[in-house]
């Protein structure tokens, strides 16, 4: 059976699962150019079901990634219980939950689908995205979000029978909220810019730590308590924190304006706080679902920096974070869940790389790169030729086969460089991804190597585990090694990505260096490359030095339009 699995809100995205096997995912920024989209997926959708060369018709089921009526007392209760302050909700709870139960009449109408909707609790989806996707037999799973319907964390165990819940914590004690409502007080965008809160956290010392005690705290079963006064989300109110929040911490950041040494150490205490709570929380799950793994999902699993803490310091010896763990990937969950209730089976989907997204021919690459004016050559092999032009000093961009699914670049849609260059961050910062200067570089490297050069290192295929690079070895890749002396690393295998892997093995054999630095194909505000179009103005908008389209290679200063 065919089930589509939907996400409308933002990070709007789609996913295809046939007989429990994963056939496409797209998120709709890819499409629609806009960062983090939010609305209906319809891009993803005519997109998904060509990919499939199949049409609604064949469509038994979509699943949406939320269940409208869920726990709806519980939150209109709240709503009800803290009147007049609550009535801020009134401005956009209407609409949210109306497009939500819309999402069947829309489907009818737009698209002639007659088949069912079923609605999947977000919670539920998150763990189903996060265990059936593992290579895990049986696990502990945690999902750590803002909020989803009323749940914000839920623990979940895993095993061939299905994935049951064993205990939720609701709203408002979220260890998201909080992280959205700093990455707000601090000047950022939130929902968006929560890494950039994570980057900038290690230029400072957590000296409002017990300021951070005061804000987020729990007890010993891991019962999360947020100090409301700090805060107005709970109220439906913009800006997310509460002038009591000023008080304790100074004055909020103003958008743009300089990063003094105060916003540095409010993000490292809320940090490291963050990391403490997702540890707790670890230590919970394990006491109730006893596993030797755990599987993590929810937008919090993106923090990488917790998440190497939680594989160092927790009680599990195996880890697997789903690679989209945000909204996007909850799509592919409810995608899941269904196909697991209409087959009476749990979906156990091979799932050993990202690269679930669209793919491009060479005659669409060819023609991006014509109607755009750039010259260019095929080349006979671009892992080799790559390597040259990054050991010579060059920024390459590498578009090749299927987009990566989740929020990292991981060698299909990148911007390489050379790790060995004490200069290329800020160049990168200043003259290619336009971003703010303490954002700091991931490397990818052959994951045969990986022990070598970094303290730890455990498979990391999707990019969202931090490791501390050996001291030995920081003096020769600056590029990757952030300030406190860690890197956000990526593995790579010969096998999922065999065309990248050849690349950094080219590159180590003229370097003796076994990884390159690997960003997202984009500028700042701006989602990844999702098509060769997007790819050649990221091209001839910035001063990339190169790009490779497949096999395809255009460069600077040879006869191209630049």
């Amino acid at each position: 059976m065919w089930v589509l699995g939907l996400n409308t809100l933002h990070d709007a995205s789609v996913a295809l699962v046939h007989d429990g096997e994963i056939v496409v995912c797209l998120e709709e920024e890819r499409l629609s150019r806009t960062k983090h989209h939010r609305g209906f997926p319809e891009r993803s959708i005519r997109e998904a079901l060509a990919f499939a060369k199949i049409t609604f018709n064949d469509v038994g089921a979509v699943a949406f990634y939320w269940h409208p009526w869920h726990r709806l007392g519980h939150f209109a209760a709240h709503v009800v219980s803290h009147l007049p302050r609550s009535l801020s909700y009134l401005r956009f709870q209407p609409e949210l939950w109306g497009g939500f139960v819309g999402v069947g009449r829309r489907l009818r109408e737009e698209y002639g689908f007659r088949g069912k909707l079923r609605y999947v609790k977000h919670h539920v989806a998150h763990a189903y995205s996060a265990f059936c996707p593992s290579p895990f037999e049986s696990a502990a799973v945690l999902t750590v979000d803002g909020t989803g319907e009323w749940t914000t964390t839920a623990f979940f165990r895993g095993d061939a029978s299905g994935i049951a819940t064993v205990r939720e914590i609701g709203y408002p004690d979220s260890v998201g909220k909080v992280y959205e409502a700093l990455t707000q007080y601090l000047g950022f965008k939130p929902l968006c810019d929560e890494g950039k809160v994570m980057g900038l956290a290690p230029y400072g010392a957590p000296r409002f730590s017990e300021a951070f005690e005061r804000i987020l705290s729990w007890n010993g079963n891991a019962s999360l308590h947020v100090g409301a006064e700090f805060f107005q989300y709970w109220l439906g109110r913009d800006p997310k924190y509460a002038p009591a929040l000023v008080d304790l911490l100074g004055p909020a950041r103003v958008p743009e304006s300089a990063l003094d040494d105060r916003h540095k150490d409010v993000a490292a205490s809320l940090q490291r706080r963050t990391e403490e709570a997702m540890l707790a929380l670890a230590g919970e799950a394990a006491k109730l679902a006893p596993s030797r793994n755990l599987c993590l999902a929810g937008g919090v699993a993106l923090n990488s920096v917790a998440n190497g803490r939680v594989l160092r310091e927790s009680a599990f010896d195996g880890l697997f974070v789903q690679p989209a763990a945000y909204d996007a990937g909850a799509a592919l969950g409810a995608a899941l869940a269904v196909s697991h209730r209409a087959q009476r089976r749990l979906p156990r989907p091979k799932f050993d790389h990202a690269y679930l997204g669209a793919e491009f021919d060479e005659a669409s690459c060819r023609r991006a790169l014509e109607t755009s004016g750039v010259a260019f050559e095929h080349v006979n092999d671009a892992p080799e030729r790559a390597a040259l032009l990054l050991a010579s000093g060059k920024v390459v961009g590498w578009f090749q086969g299927r987009g990566e699914y989740g929020p990292r670049a991981l060698g299909n849609r990148s911007i390489l460089a050379d790790p060995r260059d004490p200069g290329m961050k800020d160049r990168l910062n200043e003259r290619v991804k336009h971003r703010e200067g303490f954002r700091p570089y991931a490397p990818s490297i052959l994951e045969e190597r990986a022990s070598e050069w970094f303290v730890g290192a455990y498979p990391s295929p999707f990019m969202l585990l931090v490791f501390p690079v050996r001291e030995d070895k920081r003096a020769k890749v600056p590029a990757i090694t952030h300030v406190d002396g860690t890197a956000r690393v990526q593995t790579i295998s010969r096998t999922t990505n065999p065309k990248f892997h050849a690349l950094v093995s080219a590159f180590d054999r003229r370097t003796g260096v076994p990884l390159v630095l690997n960003t997202s194909l984009n500028r700042r505000g701006e989602p990844m490359a999702g098509r060769p179009e997007d790819a050649v103005r990221l091209f001839l908008g910035t001063e990339l030095d190169a790009l490779f389209l497949g096999d395809l290679l255009a460069v600077k200063g040879e006869g191209s339009a630049a």
